[in-house]
């Protein structure tokens, strides 16, 4: 048994697949990828996420330790979301699920 985060897993994949789980995980770390992003720009390159949904899924690449979220005292709070070392390391998982999906649909290439 592994256990991480208080939780126990039998095998490293599970980990990886409970911090990549979330149908909208993968594309927020896939657009943080180019660099820091406001809620807004989050919520307008995501299509179809609701607010709701956002906020959540994101707290939870915070607390597993993918991205930081940065409050500026400002009035508005401007808010930034920005990938670590380790959201960073989960970029090559991410580009070989692109090029899987590529090969998938028999496309030559897709931005």
């Amino acid at each position: 048994m592994i256990e991480w985060n208080g939780k126990e897993y039998r095998c490293p994949v599970e980990v990886t697949m409970d911090v990549l789980s979330g149908k909208w995980k993968t594309l927020m770390l896939w657009h943080l990828h180019d660099g820091t992003k406001r809620y807004n720009e989050l919520e307008r390159i995501v299509p179809g996420v609701s607010q709701k949904m956002l906020t959540q899924q994101l707290k939870e690449l915070e607390r597993d330790g993918l991205l930081i979220r940065t409050v500026y005292p400002e009035i508005p709070p401007r808010v930034e979301y920005s990938l670590t070392e380790l959201g960073q390391s989960a970029f090559p998982i991410l580009e070989m699920m692109h090029s899987w999906g590529i090969n998938k649909l028999g496309l030559s290439e897709l931005d």
